[in-house]
């Protein structure tokens, strides 16, 4: 069984910029699509970004133009650029793995991002 772990979190300001980073503890190759999801406290987890196999990538409204995703397929990591960060940004992020034909979709443990005004 693939595990992830996010790492990267921490506290920013407003208008600051933060890596996420995704370390799988296999081979992503076989996952078709890895991505974040975020949680605000309080509220549901909510889509952030995903990247496919081919590279092909896909943002949340509120993040495009300011979050970047990419992965790694030699490294087995997937990561999340933020830049122009807001406080509506903060929230506890999820990296995630998924579509592969043998293992069901997996999920890291999260990492805080706050971002203060």
């Amino acid at each position: 069984q693939v595990q992830l772990a996010e790492s990267g979190g921490g506290l920013v300001q407003a208008g600051g910029s933060l890596r996420l980073s995704c370390a799988a503890s296999g081979s992503i190759l076989g996952f078709n699509a890895m991505g974040w999801y975020r949680q605000p406290l309080g509220e549901q987890r909510e889509p952030v970004a995903t990247i496919t196999r081919v590279d092909s990538t896909n943002y949340a409204d509120s993040v495009k133009g300011r979050f970047t995703i990419s992965r790694d397929n030699a490294k087995n990591m997937v990561y999340l650029q933020m830049n122009s960060l807001k406080p509506e940004d903060t929230a506890v992020y999820y990296c995630f793995a998924a579509g592969h034909s043998a293992i069901r979709t997996v999920w890291g443990q999260g990492t805080q991002v706050t971002v203060s005004s």
